[in-house]
């Protein structure tokens, strides 16, 4: 007579290879000393995203239990469960670093443990996803292994995560953890997303001076809040190469007060003007002079198209679409609301109507954005200035549209103040160069800038 005892340990075992499962905790402690060095945090790596949760198709989140492996905390399960705010459920994408030196990769880090994620096709199945020392060598002396990189591509489109090692497999969610399988575009469990922050985000101080210094952005740690994302490893996005009609109209401005915009980033601008006083909004770009709200009182189509010109060279992961904001309004401009050369117009919320005032582009590459920030710039398809942070202007007057490139004559090349991270259709609004703050809502019709919440009501969605 088989016994009990035999019966649940083959139970046991036909359970532990149907699927994966995660794991029992393999220690109890872990050796302090052996895990510090095994997984040291590299201070030198650039950072696309810290400490952010990362989300299933379903709204699950990833974690990771520091015990549940040996004791370096090797060899970790990926996690699935319910998203809070915790420690266990943050995570870093590195672009560059000690242990990522190729272009268009990512490491994939948990900031607790600071273990990569790792894909070892030598391990039993349901086995061979886990967090491993970044380098791939147990005890940290690892430099760099395909087997820890992922293809990071900043366009729209499903999120998979594909292993450089193991061309057509993706990792997917399986029974609680995540395990890898051939990739297949329909499955959701192939699917993932970055979130917001896991636990409120650290706050770094930005390295530019505002939306019209120079690309002085030198930092590499964008640690805090970031948007929500959904990646695609083959996604191609389009490259325009019309331009639109020019506005070459003779008009001269007078208007003064547009700063130089140096790398310390000098002021711009007067006043807060929240409208232009005119009624109608124009749903078309004026070509000849007309009042403006701002400095100069009235339109220079020439100088405003010589700040605002169309770059043909641009990378566009999307063109005229809507983007709308948490509360289910669309962004919207007014093209007479700026100064003389259509700088500094407010950013206003509007019922959707599908108008050319409520038409973006986001831009991932050209001119105005190098990409070495992974952002992108959302630029008015109607007059091709760029959404702008400057967290020195008054209150309510933090965000408008500027000359792209933060040079208020078209000057500029990038400006870290104009990007935010857009790997999808939906993100949250944090600038690049001050991820601490977010892009909200303000209470008189247009968007301001405030402290990030992480709670849902800083997230916006592009709608083509």
């Amino acid at each position: 007579m088989v016994s009990l005892a035999a019966t649940l340990l083959a139970y046991a075992a036909l359970l532990a290879t149907a699927s994966p499962v995660a794991q029992r905790r393999a220690v109890t402690e872990l050796d302090e000393a052996a895990t510090k060095e095994a997984h040291p945090r590299d201070d030198t790596a650039t950072r696309a995203f810290s400490n952010v949760q990362i989300l299933t198709a379903d709204g699950k989140c990833l974690f990771v239990d520091k015990l549940s492996g040996d004791f370096r905390a090797n060899l970790t399960p990926i996690q699935v469960g319910d998203c809070a705010i915790n420690d266990s459920q943050g995570w870093d994408v590195i672009t560059s670093g000690k242990h990522n030196d190729q272009a268009n990769t990512m490491l994939l880090v948990s900031t607790l443990t600071q273990a990569c994620f790792n894909f070892d096709p030598r391990r039993k199945a349901g086995d061979q996803v886990n967090l491993f020392s970044c380098g791939g060598r147990a005890a940290g002396e690892g430099l760099v292994t395909d087997s820890q990189l992922f293809a990071l591509d900043p366009g729209a489109g499903p999120s998979t995560f594909q292993p450089r090692n193991a061309k057509g497999k993706c990792f997917a969610v399986r029974g609680g953890v995540v395990d890898v399988t051939d990739c297949d575009a329909n499955d959701k469990a192939q699917s993932f997303a970055f979130g917001g922050p896991a636990t409120g985000g650290s706050g770094g101080g930005g390295n530019n001076g505002g939306n019209n210094g120079g690309n002085n952005n030198n930092g590499t740690d964008n640690s805090g809040n970031v948007p929500v994302v959904t990646i695609a490893p083959g996604t191609t996005s389009t490259t325009a190469t019309a331009s639109p009609a020019a506005t070459t109209s003779p008009a001269t401005g007078n208007g003064n007060g547009n700063g130089n915009g140096n790398g310390n980033g000098n002021g711009n601008g007067n006043g807060n003007g929240n409208g232009n006083g005119n009624g109608r909004i124009p749903a078309v770009n004026p070509t000849t002079p007309v009042p403006v709200s701002r400095a100069g009182g009235t339109l220079n189509p020439t100088a405003a198209a010589e700040a605002n010109a169309f770059d043909s060279t641009a990378t566009r992961a999307f063109t005229k679409a809507a983007i709308s904001a948490p509360d289910g309004r669309c962004l919207s401009v007014d093209p007479t609301a700026g100064d003389f050369r259509q700088n500094l117009i407010p950013v206003a919320l509007a019922e959707c109507d599908g108008t050319a005032n409520q038409q973006w582009d986001m831009v991932s590459k050209g001119k105005h954005n190098d990409g070495k920030d992974n952002g992108m710039l959302v630029v008015s398809s109607l007059m091709n200035g760029c959404v702008s942070t400057d967290g020195r202007r008054t209150d309510g007057d933090t965000v408008t549209v500027f000359s792209c490139g933060g040079r208020a004559a078209g000057e500029g090349q990038t400006n870290a103040g104009q990007l935010v991270r857009v790997f999808g259709d939906s993100f949250l609004w944090s600038p690049v160069n001050d991820e601490a703050t977010c892009v909200v809502p303000g209470d008189q019709g247009r968007l301001v800038t405030a402290a990030c919440k992480g709670d849902g009501s800083e997230t916006y969605k592009i709608v083509v």
